[in-house]
């Protein structure tokens, strides 16, 4: 599913599926012609080809190093729709001089390093509730007390206890682990670093692309079809050289 039904309600959420764990990958998306878009495509499609990479390992290895692997690769790969990416593909002119890259960076630190606390405060939260150390009665009380705590962040009006605030968010009903995010939002400037190095690429991150880079893509695929045969820190190691 690449665009919304007409004809019925629909989970618009983006997600990549592997239904067979061969070669069966697609991707479930509602797609809009933007730029936030644009970049969540390349992201879904990481998952897809992490997901094609190990399929030749025995079945149970066929997954990510740890699950913020698999959000890293995807993210990873969204780092390089820069500037000069979408001029080579033919979607701008030309690229903006880099004096003026002040917007760019505020909107990257707003989507990157912003969403940490926040990353971190929903599995908190959820591992509260599992644990019981939250009850019922206090889900919302605490949701909002631990927002208040974590992002310094309050509701616009104030928010009854009968109220299940944390639902709006589509990873606590849908009973996905978040901490796969938070750590995803640090590997992927690691890995993008070292694919970005791999390539030859010189000047800043934020305007580096791997796009075209064979020499990337094959340390990239080294460390995918790896899977989960092995532990995470020899997965970084291969695609970073560092393990940690």
């Amino acid at each position: 599913m690449l665009e919304r039904p007409r004809d019925r309600e629909v989970v618009c959420h983006a997600s990549a599926w592997d239904i067979d764990l061969v070669d069966d990958l697609r991707i479930k998306m509602c797609v809009e012609i933007t730029g936030e878009d644009f970049a969540t495509v390349h992201h879904e499609l990481g998952h897809n080809y992490y997901q094609r990479a190990y399929a030749g390992q025995p079945y149970l290895f066929r997954d990510s190093a740890h699950d913020g692997f698999h959000e890293a690769v995807g993210d990873t790969i969204a780092l390089s729709v820069t500037p000069e990416y979408l001029v080579r593909i033919g979607l701008i002119d030309r690229a903006p001089d880099p004096s003026r890259d002040i917007g760019l960076l505020l909107y990257r630190a707003l989507e990157k390093i912003a969403f940490l606390p926040f990353g971190l405060h929903v599995d908190r939260w959820r591992w509260d509730v599992f644990s019981g150390a939250i009850a019922p009665a206090d889900y919302n009380r605490t949701w909002w007390a631990e927002t208040a705590r974590y992002q310094g962040v309050a509701p616009p009006s104030p928010r009854p206890e009968s109220e299940f605030d944390a639902g709006a968010k589509f990873h606590v009903p849908a009973n996905v682990p978040y901490m796969r995010y938070f750590l995803a939002h640090l590997l992927q400037f690691q890995f993008h670093r070292a694919l970005v190095r791999a390539a030859g690429v010189s000047g800043p991150l934020h305007r580096a692309s791997i796009y075209g880079s064979a020499a990337a893509g094959e340390r990239l695929r080294a460390m995918l079809e790896m899977g989960a045969s092995a532990e995470w820190p020899d997965a970084l190691e291969a695609l970073t050289g560092e393990r940690r």
